[in-house]
């Protein structure tokens, strides 16, 4: 047992024991304005005004997703500040999330504080599998917190939350461009005096459109379209003044269609298609008691994500399967003192995986345990903050991170920021232990990635403009790069090229009488260190501009986003050039109008001046889209 680990159980056995009041019910509804009043969990495991989170902290509630006419997590990320998002195509196709230059991989997706299954060998939390009708708040940190979660949390943490306060029942119905519906509903209501209970269901689809029409195989010439329903369930339970408890669960299917981009080399290669069941059952115990609280919460996730051939059916060559099973516990801690707030707690995890094809199979394992200690304190005008984390991981062994930040308010409404932290990100199991169907060997001295990041703020209040600026400073090593030999092919992952991302980032937002501006610019430079190049698919250049006012009861909400000229890949041994994708902008138009006290009527234009454009080469954007929706409540 290493000096840092006994040093960290020291102060779990030490501290005052505090919870960690993950549910949502804790949480008010915001704006994502960020007023003060806003309270935030996911920073560092315990409730606080977002005011006093040192990192940068992006909220967006169900009222923001309603306003945007957000159709998928994907459209209400990519408004966010450091987010650039490639996608295969339009809705429901495979995309990836880059957050100040990190990649998807290295930043941790929540779901009620519990990580989303990650079944792929490419280790990245896959968004279509939370369907928006689910979501009823979105808490985004940007900056390492692994010293908090552990692994996959280097570059942020997005928790998406599902519940929500608000009494009654809602009914949603739309339609839109290329065969879009969608249909919803849900309900919340009081059974007795200390129950309530939630049911919530959903279904869309799209016809969608051809997503590489340049593809000389025969079947990719058709439209990619998209499919997916859900059924959520919970109750929730005072037993009397200082314990409460819940139950709930929910599953959901998706369906969507891919294309190949050319013939495969063989049936094995042929799937076009995918398939994912999720079923997910969480259940949690709260105690609350003056200053101290704590939560015991138990979720078990079951994954199932088939891909296979249009042409050859679902059980034939091309087709495989990703089966996994995650289980995790957390039990978390709160003291709040005068000034501050200590959490302290234990994470464990289980990922059990069985990647398949029809004739050849690997069976994987994975245990982690996790013990962390956060906490922070105002002395004056200072703000002082610190975290640390270990993990034992069944491969790899004990890994400890650890991050601090100060922040002074030198002047009434203005304050400067400084914060140090180290991640790390766990190879996938697929990464891990090999693939025997894609001929990937197992690499058991393959260790997680790690990170060192600076970054230095300051933000105010001048007059009516409230703004923040950034710059910050990544060290990643130990980045896992997939090698083959070029004679055999024969390969595995490996530890073997390492990256610095630099960067500067400011955010504003003002009202100006009925007008309300929100405003992000970002520089980025994002570079491998073996070779200097620009690492793929992140825009050096990043503006967003979002306008919304109020007339004659119609709501109004105008979004602009333009992205620099990016990379769509890295040279390798295999391509000695990088290609470039072009420049873009694009502007979203959304309207609501209340009818009546419970009906309201929503319509939306997306991509208005129909641009042309790729965020991911050879693949075909949307280009212009027209929605209308209509929402009735009891």
């Amino acid at each position: 047992m290493t000096i840092k680990k006994n040093a960290l159980m020291a102060a779990l056995s030490v501290t005052a024991f505090s919870g960690w009041a993950q549910d949502s019910n804790e949480t008010p509804s915001s704006s994502s304005a960020n007023t003060n009043d806003d309270v935030i969990v996911t920073a560092s495991r315990f409730p606080q005004p977002v005011s006093t989170v040192l990192a940068p902290t992006d909220i967006v509630t169900r009222d923001d997703i309603d306003r945007w006419q957000a159709k998928t997590l994907n459209d209400v990320m990519r408004r966010l500040p450091g987010v650039d998002i490639a996608q295969n195509g339009g809705m429901g196709q495979s995309a990836s999330m880059y957050i100040r230059g990190t990649s998807a991989s290295q930043v941790l997706v929540l779901v009620d504080g519990i990580p989303v299954a990650r079944p792929g060998i490419s280790n990245t939390a896959d968004f279509n599998q939370i369907p928006i009708s689910l979501v009823q708040r979105v808490e985004y940190i940007r900056g390492p917190r692994s010293a908090v979660y552990g692994s996959g949390a280097m570059g942020g943490v997005i928790n998406v939350i599902t519940q929500t306060d608000k009494e009654g029942a809602q009914i949603n119905a739309g339609v839109g461009s290329k065969g879009f519906q969608q249909y919803d509903g849900s309900v919340r209501q009081k059974i007795s005096d200390n129950t309530k209970v939630t049911l919530a269901g959903s279904y869309e689809s799209t016809k969608g459109f051809n997503v590489q029409p340049g593809s000389t195989y025969e079947p990719d010439h058709d439209d990619d379209g998209y499919r997916t329903k859900t059924f959520w369930g919970g109750i929730d339970h005072q037993f009397n003044n200082e314990f409460s408890g819940f139950a709930r669960g929910y599953g959901y299917t998706n369906n969507s269609d891919y294309d190949l981009g050319s013939p495969p080399s063989s049936p094995a290669y042929s799937a076009n298609e995918s398939e994912t069941y999720n079923h997910t059952y969480d259940m949690g115990l709260r105690y609350l008691s003056g200053a101290y609280s704590s939560q015991l919460t138990g979720s078990y996730q079951k994954v199932k994500a088939y891909n296979y051939s249009s042409e050859y059916g679902r059980y034939h060559e091309g087709t495989t399967l990703d089966d996994m099973d995650q289980r995790n516990i957390q039990w978390g801690n709160t003291y709040s003192l005068e000034h501050g707030q200590i959490s302290a707690g234990v994470d464990w995890q289980q990922q059990r995986l069985t990647s398949s094809d029809t004739s050849l199979s690997d069976t994987y394992k994975r245990d982690n345990t996790g013990l962390y200690v956060s906490g922070q304190q105002k002395l004056g005008d200072v703000t002082l903050e610190a975290s640390g984390r270990e993990d034992k991981d069944e491969q790899f062994g004990w890994h400890g991170t650890w991050q601090t930040a100060a922040g002074w308010e030198f002047t009434p409404g203005y304050r400067a920021t400084l914060s140090y932290g180290t991640g790390f990100l766990a190879p996938s199991l697929g990464q891990q232990f090999g693939s025997t169907r894609f001929g990937i060997d197992s690499n058991p001295n393959l260790k997680p990635e790690e990170s060192k990041q600076w970054e230095a703020g300051l933000e105010g209040l001048t007059g009516p403009l409230d703004w923040r600026l950034s710059a910050y400073h990544y060290k990643i090593e130990n980045l896992i790069t997939y090698y083959s030999d070029p004679v055999t092919y024969a390969g595995s992952y490996d530890n073997i090229d390492s990256a610095t991302i630099k960067g500067v980032e400011w955010t504003g937002s003002i009202d100006t009488g009925i007008f309300t501006h929100q405003v992000t610019l970002q520089y980025l430079d994002p570079r491998n260190d073996k070779n200097d190049e620009v690492l793929a698919r992140r825009a050096k250049r990043q503006a967003k501009y979002q306008l919304d006012w109020t007339m004659f009861n119609i709501d109004m909400d105008v979004s602009y986003q333009y992205y620099g000229r990016r990379y769509d890949n890295n040279t390798s041994k295999y391509n000695n050039t990088q290609q470039v994708l072009p420049s873009y902008s694009t502007v979203d138009i959304s309207a609501s109008y209340p009818v009546t006290s419970h009906l309201t009527v929503r319509g939306r234009i997306a991509n208005l001046l129909d641009k042309d454009y790729e965020t991911a080469y050879g693949y075909q954007t949307a280009g212009r889209e027209y929605y209308l929706s209509g929402s009735y409540t009891f």
